[in-house]
């Protein structure tokens, strides 16, 4: 007799395994026919053939390309950057330094990246002394407060924050308030509801919601801006939680903030008011927020944007090129290196230049498997001379960069496929000796607290290790 029930059930298996092997199968060769990077390409192509369940979920939260939309329409950015391009143009004693035309135009072209002269600044190198810093500041402003970070933080440093905001709102100040959904994902409703009833205008960047829209969590926005007045300015690597006040287990969190006081602040702002247009769809460009501003200092600066709507990827351009052209040296922090394998070729090809190319890393980082990731690419610098610092007094946040005692870079951006191509980010490029010696002088510092490794020792490590970075380093165009 023929066992009808054990049939039906054969072919129920059968039919789930041969849908679940179509799926993959298309996601595969959706996958190929993005035509995106072939390395990243192979990555997908190994995580779906090899985990096909964590693979498929892995891929629909973060693989899929977000459509390229254009955030603002060319009529609508222009009459957004008409402010600060007549303050730029009318700029009449600005001499920009020949050996940076390159790179200064490289930015302004691609990336509508005035060069402002004329600025002040003042670098943090710790949580404490930027937090203070930016709750005098705040509690001084008369006009308005933009507020962007990627972590809002419900914690001490969250709250005393949200609460000088608070009063500043109530006093008739306009206050808007920019958080990214991920990064604040464990920031509770309660927290943004106390700004919202004072009359704070809130927003969430990019919401993710289950199951729609889940592509859009691979899609961060990551900048740190604030803007006061629109006189004053920061730009850098801290959130606003405690962690960057506190440390960690393991020891202090080493970051590098900067405030920005000058024209360039125009810079920060137009970066802003476009993430407002993204979050809010409204297009703030009234004169009140691009104000006269005093000359006030020496410096030459540009604030760069790039994101994953832009077509191009500006800030990685601009590092790139800056790379090529120093002449003596090049210094790095950045708490991830996975670096593309176009700025792993500038760094090699910098140092076989004879460049003093150095590259600081935490010796113990937040994310294991990235660091296991970037712990891979180091024998591919140390082989062409780069000399790697790992810092041991804690975890190293800082993404800061100096050149040759004139070129400084601060921001958001880490040294890592995430950074270059799917975060929105912001750094500052300073074009001024004082702030290059300034900056110089906090990696030297830095280094002492560091453990030196030479390409000898690196290749002793236990072979257990070397077979685990070897994986992750395939999945490192993901990460």
């Amino acid at each position: 007799m023929v066992e009808w029930n054990e049939i039906l059930k054969l072919i129920a298996s059968w039919s789930v395994y041969l849908i679940y092997l179509a799926v993959i199968v298309s996601t595969i060769w959706v996958v190929v026919l993005e035509n995106r990077n072939p390395v990243k390409t192979i990555a997908w192509v190994l995580v779906l053939v090899f985990m096909p369940v964590i693979g498929l979920v892995f891929y629909i939260f973060f693989g899929r390309t977000h459509r390229r939309d254009q955030i603002i329409s060319r009529r609508s950015y222009s009459k957004l950057l008409k402010r600060p391009e007549e303050e730029y143009r009318s700029q009449q004693d600005a001499e920009l330094p020949a050996d940076y035309e390159g790179l200064i135009s490289l930015f302004q072209h691609s990336n509508h990246a005035f060069p402002y002269a004329n600025n002040q600044t003042q670098l943090f190198t710790t949580g404490a002394e930027w937090v203070e810093a930016l709750l005098r500041e705040l509690q001084e402003a008369k006009d308005h407060i933009h507020l962007q970070s990627y972590i809002f933080a419900d914690d001490e440093v969250g709250s005393r924050v949200r609460d000088v905001l608070v009063a500043k709102a109530r006093e008739g100040v306009a206050v808007r308030v920019i958080h990214d959904d991920v990064g604040s994902w464990q920031t509770s409703k309660a927290f943004f509801d106390v700004m919202m009833e004072a009359g704070i205008e809130v927003r969430s960047f990019l919401k993710v919601r289950f199951p729609l829209f889940t592509n859009k969590a691979n899609y961060r926005n990551h900048r740190k801006l604030v803007v006061i007045d629109g006189q004053i300015g920061f730009i850098g690597g801290m959130n606003i939680a405690d962690r960057y006040v506190q440390g960690v287990s393991w020891g202090i969190w080493r970051d590098t903030h900067m405030m920005i006081k000058g024209k360039a602040v125009y810079g920060l702002q137009t970066a802003f008011l476009l993430d407002w247009y993204f979050a809010d769809r409204t297009l703030l460009t009234s004169a009140r927020y691009f104000p006269m501003i005093d000359i006030v200092g020496s410096s030459i600066i540009q604030i760069v944007t790039s994101s994953p709507i832009q077509p191009g990827h500006e800030i990685v351009m601009g590092l790139m090129k800056a790379i090529s052209n120093a002449k003596t040296y090049f210094y790095i922090q950045t708490p991830y290196f996975l670096p593309t394998e176009a700025m792993l070729n500038a760094l090699q090809t910098a140092a076989m230049a004879g460049v003093d190319v150095r590259l600081m890393l935490p010796e113990k980082a937040d994310s294991k498997v990235i660091q296991w990731g970037s712990m891979s690419y180091l024998a591919d610098v140390l082989k062409f001379g780069v000399k790697i610092y790992l810092y041991q007094k804690g975890f190293l946040h800082s993404k800061l960069m100096v050149s040759d005692d004139y070129l400084t870079t601060i921001g958001s951006t880490n040294m890592d496929f995430r950074s270059f191509e799917h975060n929105f980010e912001a750094n500052a490029f300073i074009y001024d000796e004082q702030v290059a010696i300034e900056a110089r002088e906090i990696f030297l510092n830095d280094q002492r607290d560091c453990k030196q490794i030479t390409l000898k020792q690196w290749e002793k490590r236990p072979r257990k290790n070397k077979v685990i970075e070897s994986f992750i380093r395939l999945m490192s165009p993901l990460l």
